[in-house]
């Protein structure tokens, strides 16, 4: 099943994004074949403001552990996270 996984960054917390980014893409990387899409949401000003990863995952419970196990999310960097099933209809 695919999940959309979205994240808001607190207002003015760039900096513990750009901290925590290399253990962030680690974690992706370490997704596997779980990992379909992912990148950073940005604001008009082009600034990194949140994120979006698309997870492959047998059911909700697994994409809410990976959101809980996301490097960002343990260091305190979102507002909000909302995961939501997702059907890919076109490339």
């Amino acid at each position: 099943m695919l999940f959309v996984v979205r994240c808001v960054d607190k207002k003015d917390h760039l900096a513990v994004r750009q901290e925590n980014r290399p253990t962030h893409v680690e974690y992706l990387k370490s997704q596997g074949d779980a990992l379909f899409a992912a990148g950073p949401l940005l604001d008009d000003a082009e600034q990194m403001c949140g994120s979006v990863v698309i997870l492959d995952v047998a059911d909700r419970a697994a994409a809410e552990a990976f959101a809980a196990g996301d490097p960002y999310a343990k260091a305190g960097l979102f507002e909000s996270v909302t995961i939501d099933r997702w059907n890919k209809v076109l490339p």
